[in-house]
């Protein structure tokens, strides 16, 4: 078994919905009603994500670096 992590990015949309997505997966993203729900989905997510890589032979893409930056306008 390996292990992986990855960052997420979660927002809200008008309705209140959260929106999760793991950026080095492509097309990996999910929704819940609440923070906790969303978390567990987008967990659930990347993992089911893996697994089909994997059953098709492809590479899992592993996160070499991540960064913050803060922009003033």
């Amino acid at each position: 078994m390996c292990r992986y992590k990855y960052t997420i990015v979660i927002e809200q949309d008008e309705d209140g919905v959260y929106i999760a997505s793991c950026p080095a997966l492509k097309g990996c993203y999910t929704q819940g009603e609440t923070y906790k729900e969303v978390i567990t989905n987008i967990k659930d997510a990347i993992k089911l994500h893996i697994e089909a890589r994997k059953s098709i032979g492809e590479s899992i893409p592993i996160e070499k670096a991540v960064e913050e930056v803060e922009i003033n306008v």
